[in-house]
């Protein structure tokens, strides 16, 4: 089910470039999935009594790019059936290393936003600078989840295995999901195993551009999602 990946995937990856008003997906030569309906604003807003802020810290699979429309993203699913107030900056090829913007950072946003659960899912886009930045990746990791923790130290943080596309996957893979792994047992989170795996066998649940979810993609992870949150007692 999971053979290793060729290194022609990986650059068929790096050369594609889909662009225009009606799919807009960029894949750019540093390996970046992007797309999306538009990036949501943390704000301050006073909490309602009774309110759960949740906070969702990922990349184009979280923004719900690929999706016809915001609510069908897996995120917006997962917290409308739980009451939920939903804080999703993600950002489109977003990750511990790729697309980070000083100034601009997404862990600054969610700490903004005071949230009582934080819900990570990256990863994905390191693939696309291993193994170069090997080093840097890991500590990244380390890093953010720590900032997170002391910053929100009441918050209840949630680690999800970072997500991935095809059923052929690169050696980084696993190995960035081993990072993630210790980093998010270290910051004393919750962690989700699995979800590596969860589009596995099914081109059905892919959009057009072969890269992201669409609808019955995402609505297939917000079921497994939501299977897991439960466990979780959430």
């Amino acid at each position: 089910m999971t053979p290793a990946r060729r290194p022609a995937v990986i650059l068929w990856i790096a050369a594609v470039l889909l662009a225009g008003a009606a799919v807009s997906t960029v894949l750019a030569l540093g390996g970046v999935l992007s797309r999306g309906p538009g990036e949501a604003d943390p704000g301050s807003a006073a909490r309602a009594p009774g309110e759960t802020v949740v906070a969702f810290y990922g990349d184009s699979y979280t923004r719900g790019t690929g999706a016809t429309a915001t609510d069908s993203r897996w995120s917006t699913i997962v917290s409308a059936e739980r009451g939920w107030t939903e804080v999703n900056p993600s950002r489109n090829g977003l990750g511990f290393v790729n697309q980070r913007r000083a100034g601009d950072d997404l862990v600054d946003q969610i700490i903004a936003a005071r949230p009582d659960i934080v819900i990570s899912t990256m990863g994905l886009n390191d693939n696309f600078s291993m193994p170069s930045r090997a080093d840097e990746i890991e500590a990244a990791i380390i890093s953010d989840f720590e900032t997170i923790r002391v910053a929100l130290p009441e918050a209840r943080l949630i680690v999800v295995e970072p997500f991935w596309y095809t059923e052929e996957r690169p050696d980084s893979v696993d190995q960035i999901i081993g990072w993630v792994q210790a980093a998010a047992r270290a910051a004393d989170a919750d962690y989700i195993p699995g979800a590596s795996h969860w589009l596995d066998g099914h081109p059905e649940w892919m959009a057009d551009d072969g890269l992201h979810p669409n609808d019955a993609g995402y609505a297939s992870l917000a079921g497994r999602m939501d299977a897991e949150l439960a466990k979780l007692g959430l």
